[in-house]
């Protein structure tokens, strides 16, 4: 990367080693994204029987979490300016609650309703989470410590990924989530360091924004299909419900090694490191379109969207510092946002297009959206760095 992200910054808020908050940042980021975000998508045959669910309101309801998410990312600025910790606590109870309700939902109304409520813990968590590490890291560990913070989302799906095969009704997984959640939120409160906000950027960052959010956009857009039917994908193949769950660990497993991207990024440039893991990420949405992939092609398919993911994510997260280095919690809010917002009209088209052409079909053309990303190569569209490629 840039001398942006290889200058020291300024000396750290806290003596304490530069993991910690890392740790304690990925531990928040796996309960708001891991579990009450995307491990709906695991459970999909489950609240289609429940709520007598159509493919196109699967969609829906894959797109209110989507919604939930930006209207925290709104909120997210205002609250990490004014507490970067408070931010990240506020984004775990958040979680919390929308996790309990969901559990005790009555209809598919409130479960809607719930599913918005945990969607905005992640859209808070990410900009809180980018913040405190700017507060409290300091030197050149600033950049891993973003990137690493960025797999709780991996950790989160691999402790997940073989809950649907517990016994008894989904809501009693659900509870657990709930009070596991409640554990996480008071850990982080009371372990969580404190920061000391700066009060004007002390960085010029470089670069401009809209192709960020073009690149942040079209990873929600092509990633939306994935997350909310893959698990109905393996079933229309008759996988069967350990295929589902070994697959979707394995984007858990393997998508922790997205936090590889930040030393990766510092040595060969964001675009270099981008292009490549967005080819690795198409081909393995594109593995899903296959008529027969098998177990072995359903596990490298979740491995590589996994790491993708994670790994393209945690790319954003350091472009946007690029553009704000001093307040990056802006700055990845509106990565985040463009991010959203893809999902959000992402996952309904993806429920209206499987209702035409087949789950198949649909993951073919999401592969070929996620080649769209080589446009890259256009010096208006690279990131920051790309004079470093």
């Amino acid at each position: 990367m840039t001398a942006t992200c290889e200058r020291p910054g300024p000396a750290p808020a806290t003596d304490r080693p530069w993991w910690t908050t890392a740790l304690l940042g990925a531990g928040v980021i796996a309960l708001c994204y891991g579990v009450a975000r995307y491990t709906y998508g695991l459970f999909v045959p489950r609240f289609t029987e429940t709520f007598g669910l159509t493919p196109a309101a699967v969609g829906v309801l894959g797109g209110l979490s989507t919604a939930g998410y930006v209207l925290g990312l709104l909120a997210a600025p205002a609250l990490s300016a004014r507490s970067a910790r408070g931010a990240t606590i506020a984004a775990a109870v958040s979680a919390t609650v929308g996790l309990l309700l969901m559990a005790l939902a009555p209809g598919v109304v409130v479960f809607g309703a719930a599913i918005v409520v945990a969607g905005a813990g992640a859209g808070i968590a990410t900009p809180g989470v980018a913040q405190l590490v700017v507060e409290t890291v300091g030197g050149l560990a600033r950049t891993r410590a973003q990137a690493w913070a960025n797999t709780g989302t991996g950790a989160g799906l691999a402790l997940t990924a073989f809950t649907p095969l517990l016994p008894g009704d989904w809501r009693a997984v659900w509870l657990g989530f709930g009070l596991v959640a409640v554990v996480v939120t008071a850990a982080a409160a009371w372990l969580l360091p404190r920061g000391v906000p700066e009060a004007a950027p002390t960085q010029r960052g470089r670069g401009r924004v809209l192709p960020l959010l073009a690149v942040a956009g079209l990873l929600g857009l092509v990633s939306a299909p994935y997350w909310t039917f893959s698990t109905a994908r393996l079933d229309e193949l008759g996988a069967g419900p350990v295929v589902g769950t070994v697959a979707w660990c394995a984007i858990g497993v393997v998508g922790v090694l997205g936090g590889a991207v930040g030393r990766a990024a510092q040595r060969y440039g964001l675009r270099t490191v981008g292009l490549v893991v967005w080819t690795l990420f198409a081909a393995g949405i594109a593995l899903l379109a296959l008529p027969e992939p098998g177990l072995t092609g359903a596990v490298v398919s979740a491995g590589l969207f996994g790491a993708g993911y994670i790994g393209l994510t945690g790319l954003c997260i350091l472009w946007a510092a690029h553009i704000l280095p001093g307040a990056p919690a802006r700055a990845v809010t509106w990565a985040c946002l463009a991010l959203g917002v893809g999902q959000t009209v992402g996952s309904p088209l993806a429920g209206a297009l499987a209702g035409r052409i087949g789950t198949a079909g649909t993951f073919a053309v999401a592969a070929a959206l996620g080649l769209l990303a080589w446009a890259q190569l256009h010096p208006r569209l690279a990131p920051p760095d790309a004079d470093r490629d």
